[in-house]
């Protein structure tokens, strides 16, 4: 049943991906043989998991430090595609709406370098924070969990 979800997840971002008229540099390397399913991936031979993409991040967590109340702040998640095939991030999702993220649209191509922004709003939080961002790909496994923190004051 994991595996319908996530094959649906990944066939409804490749639409909307699709329907989208933007065009980016890498947006014509893109193949349907781009797109793994990594909930399987523990039935596949180590030959054929060698064939995934590796998403590696620079570092998964980053703390804000002290914050006033209001303040709306910004940090790039950078990240390297270490595997051999094209690495395709379907969705980027925090786990609540005082913070967005905004991953790459097109494919990263093997040894290729991307970045995920994370903006975190500080408007209706209060004394230490933890916001963690989930972000789907094409990996094994096929999740990630980033994570930011602050510790927000009412004044500096």
């Amino acid at each position: 049943m994991k595996s319908v979800k996530i094959l649906t997840v990944i066939v409804l971002g490749l639409l909307i991906a699709v329907s989208c008229n933007r065009k980016s540099a890498q947006e014509g390397d893109f193949k349907v043989s781009d797109v793994h399913i990594p909930a399987t991936a523990d039935g596949m031979s180590k030959k054929d998991k060698d064939k995934l993409p590796v998403i590696e991040f620079e570092k998964t967590t980053y703390d804000f430090g002290e914050v006033v109340k209001g303040e709306k702040l910004s940090y790039t998640f950078k990240f390297k595609n270490t595997g051999k095939s094209n690495l395709i991030i379907y969705s980027s999702e925090a786990t609540c709406g005082c913070t967005t993220s905004t991953p790459p649209k097109a494919p990263i191509r093997p040894g290729e370098t991307g970045e995920i922004q994370v903006t975190f709003d500080s408007q209706n939080q209060n004394g230490k924070v933890q916001k963690r961002i989930l972000v789907g790909a094409n990996t094994y496994p096929s999740e990630t969990i980033l994570t930011i923190t602050a510790n927000v004051t009412s004044s500096k």
